[in-house]
């Protein structure tokens, strides 16, 4: 059979839903300026389902600089990979910046997030090594660790005693391979929203020699005083070997980081195929990112405004009984019983009906029976979204119970 024809037949656990999924479920088209309220499917949805957490996606400060870096540059600057012929002085003084934002010593600029940290892990760890990791790591993770041809251990989420018994698996295999072990997790998870036990583990490094990789996605910008991370927010950022964070959150843009040490990050710079083989993120990325870099630092009502609809969203919900798991960051999952059905009449209803757009999980990214909406609050939204929110989540959680959405059909 040849690939093409067996590509028709099986699309997989999530395209095996695309025949009624695609366009609504899966791959929705929203609409107009990024805010608390968009255009979808026709009419205006209150949307929680973008992690533009500070609200600088349509900042006037960042639209103007995005303007100004596509005018004075262009989207072809500069041409060719970084080490070749893309590197410019913009480029280097952004990893200067962040590099003193989450207090390391140096820092390197990647074209995107994901690619970024499956090449980092594919460039720092060879066969002798050995990799721990958190169960509920990112895709990004996992893909990374795909191209590790040495042994892996993973550890059950945030369970520090597993990661410990881990840990002394490990050991013994580099006492014979001579290789290293290094430990990745996870500064906020972004489907639960709970941090990861960064200074737990980190304290462990007393008794084992490891590196420590944190994925800080979704901790880059919100948590900690300054909002330098998760590792700021826990006081163990010095204890982070490699701290890596995507644009794609806070930042409101393309791209990634990671930060490290001198040594470490001129190694990555020779090292990481991802950005070795790439063409240079272009530069009026890089002139926007500086632009939300100086307004992160400047200016903390942001990420204030952040945490005061935080609060309430996630006090809200709680009081009107509803289960949000662990979380103790910005990401508010919603936890309820039902099946995919179930779920898919919910989310129509939620979003036809009373005009609220957010994520919906279900199997077989999560258990069978299980349905997590996710909630994404950011700066620009208000207290009036988190009340209305509140009200509607408590009508289709009783149509759920009583039942309802086991016969309604979905809108699309």
């Amino acid at each position: 059979m040849k690939i093409t024809e067996k590509l028709k037949k099986k699309l997989g656990p999530l395209g095996d839903h695309a025949h009624y999924a695609h366009g609504y479920y899966m791959y929705p088209r929203l609409e107009g300026e990024i805010s608390n309220k968009m255009m979808f499917n026709g009419s205006e949805k209150l949307v929680w389902s973008l992690n533009n957490y500070l609200g600088l996606a349509n900042h006037s400060e960042v639209r103007k600089a995005d303007e100004e870096g596509a005018r004075k540059y262009g989207l072809a600057y500069p041409m060719g990979a970084r080490m070749m012929s893309g590197n410019t002085k913009l480029h280097e003084e952004f990893e200067a910046k962040i590099a003193d934002y989450v207090q390391k010593e140096d820092a390197f600029l990647m074209n995107y997030g994901y690619q970024g940290m499956v090449s980092i892990i594919d460039s720092i760890v060879d066969r002798h090594d050995v990799i721990v990791y958190d169960s509920e790591s990112h895709a990004c993770i996992i893909d990374g660790m795909r191209l590790h041809i040495g042994k892996r251990f993973v550890f059950r989420h945030n369970d520090i005693e597993d990661c410990q018994k881990q840990l002394e698996r490990a050991v013994r295999i580099t006492k014979e391979t001579g290789g290293a072990i290094l430990v990745i997790t996870e500064g906020v998870f972004g489907m639960r929203g709970d941090q990861g036990k960064l200074k737990e583990i980190a304290a462990l490094k007393k008794q084992y020699e490891f590196t420590l990789l944190v994925d800080d996605a979704h901790g880059i910008g919100c948590m900690g005083p300054t909002g330098a991370g998760t590792g700021e927010e826990q006081g163990v950022q010095n204890d982070i070997d490699l701290y890596f964070g995507t644009f794609a959150k806070s930042f409101a843009g393309i791209g990634g980081f990671v930060a490290s040490t001198k040594e470490v990050i001129m190694f990555l710079k020779y090292n990481m195929r991802s950005q070795i083989y790439a063409k240079a993120l272009p530069m009026p990325m890089v002139y926007g990112a500086l632009k939300r870099l100086e307004l992160m630092r400047t200016k903390p009502e942001y990420r204030q405004k952040l945490w005061q609809i935080t609060h309430a969203l996630q006090n809200g919900l709680r009081e009107a009984g509803f289960d949000i798991g662990n979380t103790n960051s910005p990401v508010t999952p919603v936890y309820l019983n039902g099946s995919i059905p179930e779920a898919t009449a919910l989310v129509s209803d939620l979003r036809e009906n009373h005009n609220v757009f957010c994520s919906m999980v279900v199997y077989p990214v999560i258990p069978k029976g299980m349905i997590i909406l996710r909630l994404i609050p950011t700066a620009v939204h208000t207290l009036e979204d988190v009340e209305r929110t509140i009200s509607v989540f408590k009508i289709i959680r009783k149509n759920l119970t009583e039942g309802k959405y086991n016969t309604v059909q979905t809108s699309n």
